[in-house]
């Protein structure tokens, strides 16, 4: 029998989902898994501008998904948690399966 999950549960699993639930910031986890990344590197690797790479990621921080490190003149990103990386990937899995049968 699963086990009893509190309103608060729900509506932070919600949250979780709702930041989730966008291709780009889909892409940057993904990318964030691999390490750290600044912005710029993070334009070059998922060819998405500046702009919408820096909103997205506000999103993910402000979820509490991301943190941020400073790297000289630069800020890091990297994943808060590692689940976060395992809830994207299995997503993604689960929708693949789904098309595909």
């Amino acid at each position: 029998m699963p086990a009893v999950i509190s309103d608060t549960g729900l509506h932070e699993a919600t949250e979780l989902l709702r930041a989730l639930a966008s291709p780009h910031r889909l892409a940057i986890v993904r990318a964030l898994a691999a390490g750290p990344r600044c912005v710029h590197e993070l334009v070059d690797s998922l060819a998405i501008s500046q702009s919408l790479v820096s909103q997205h990621l506000r999103v993910l921080r402000g979820a509490g998904l991301v943190s941020t490190e400073r790297r000289g003149r630069e800020i890091a990103y990297s994943l808060s948690d590692e689940h976060v990386a395992h809830i994207v990937n299995d997503a993604i899995i689960h929708a693949q399966e789904r098309t595909s049968s």
